[in-house]
């Protein structure tokens, strides 16, 4: 076998390890010597085959002394049927939004991390939202946890006139009647979608603890007014590997 392919054949081993439950999650992978010893290959290509491991999100980098181990996939099942509905929004007793709630369904813990600003609108949202590139427009971003791991961002941009001294300014978690653009006069009256799949931008990755050569969803949902004027985009992106989008439709 030629020199540059025999790090598959390392790899193509323990993905089999891994995928078959022989390394479970948490478990430690065996270090590079004894993997270099038992396939008969050298350090290096043993390295190869666990790069490309950990650019898949199989395994962790392997800092400290631990080294590396089968990363523990716990993916999040977003129930989007309820989601969607709307029916269970704003429970005023526990201050949870429709997310928080859904999370809480799953038997999972979730956490919002909110910081607001008025900021210059880039071109894509201005794009959405109708509005001159730059005009300022107010961001609400929530950086959203899962048994305090990241599982999304979602960052809300509304224009300036709708959000300036309203509670879309406060950095909490607001559960308001209806929805908060409708407590303040300005309900939604359809949405529209745009879904993508993509490589994250580098402050993505970070704010999300993604490992190298994981790809995000971005849902884009745009909210349109009595007026027929963009009220709200919403964009939120989530790591490929930590949700499961399900809907149940009546046909």
């Amino acid at each position: 076998m030629a020199e540059n392919r025999l790090w598959e054949a390392v790899y193509t081993a323990l993905r089999a390890r891994i995928d078959e439950g022989d390394l479970g999650p948490g478990v430690r992978v065996p270090g590079e010597l004894d993997l270099a010893a038992e396939h008969g290959v050298s350090r290096a290509t043993v390295r190869q085959a666990l790069q490309r491991l950990q650019q898949e999100g199989v395994i962790t980098e392997g800092k400290g002394r631990r080294g590396r181990t089968v990363r523990a996939a716990s993916p999040l099942r977003w129930n989007l049927t309820k989601f969607e509905a709307r029916g269970r929004r704003d429970d005023q007793d526990t201050g949870m939004d429709d997310w928080s709630a859904c999370v809480q369904d799953e038997g999972r813990t979730p956490r919002q991390i909110v910081t607001v600003s008025i900021t210059p609108a880039p071109a894509a949202v201005a794009r959405w939202l109708d509005i001159p590139v730059g005009e300022l427009a107010v961001r609400r971003h929530r950086r959203r946890l899962v048994d305090d791991v990241p599982f999304q961002l979602a960052t809300s941009w509304f224009p300036e006139a709708i959000a300036r001294n309203s509670p879309l300014m406060e950095e909490r978690d607001v559960v308001m009647p209806g929805g908060i653009l409708a407590a303040i006069g300005h309900p939604q009256r359809l949405v529209r979608d745009e879904i993508t799949v993509r490589m994250p931008t580098p402050t993505e990755a970070d704010q999300l603890e993604l490992p190298m050569g994981t790809p995000v969803g971005q849902h884009v949902r745009i909210g349109i007014g009595t007026d027929d004027r963009p009220v709200r985009v919403m964009i939120t992106v989530f790591p490929g590997d930590r949700q499961i989008l399900a809907y149940e439709l009546t046909v």
